[in-house]
């Protein structure tokens, strides 16, 4: 990846959260933020998540995602408890309050897409998105092998 390449990435992303937080007041959505509205999203896809899981899935460190459920938890969108298998792990539940929410972010992301992919065909969308997956697996593998150890950046020699 070159510097372009990465900077690019860089402000996609910054520019991507701000409309999103804009979209969310425009659609009268108060009751979570879009960093929140990640965490949402992942655990109405699963509900009743381990922290550590949460963590992986939407890419939040785990003392951010904790100060984050904090909150949640105190407005009434998330429950936390401890595994009953594990007691170590707290796992992460919905309310209804917060399965109350779903459309409203399906209609938020719906708008956010509109924008995002302005001006696409369906053929690039396809294209661009398995594109981006193949980032995210390269990225993932490489993770996963330095949590093993192993020198990741040795084949860039």
């Amino acid at each position: 990846m070159d510097t372009r390449t990465g900077f690019l990435i860089s402000q996609i992303k910054s520019v991507s959260g701000r409309l999103f937080e804009r979209i969310l007041q425009d659609c009268g959505v108060e009751e979570f933020n879009g960093a929140q509205g990640r965490i949402l999203y992942v655990l109405w896809q699963a509900d009743r998540v381990p922290i550590v899981e949460l963590s992986q899935k939407t890419g939040l460190a785990k003392n951010t995602l904790t100060s984050m459920l904090g909150r949640m938890e105190e407005s009434g969108l998330i429950l936390r408890e401890q595994s009953e298998e594990d007691r170590r792990q707290t796992i992460i539940s919905l309310t209804d309050k917060a399965r109350e929410l779903e459309e409203k972010y399906d209609e938020v992301s719906e708008r956010a897409n509109l924008l995002f992919f302005k001006g696409f065909t369906p053929a690039e969308i396809a294209e661009l998105e398995c594109l981006l997956s193949k980032v995210l697996v390269n990225l993932e593998r490489s993770e996963n092998d330095l949590k093993r150890g192993k020198d990741v950046t040795k084949w860039l020699k």
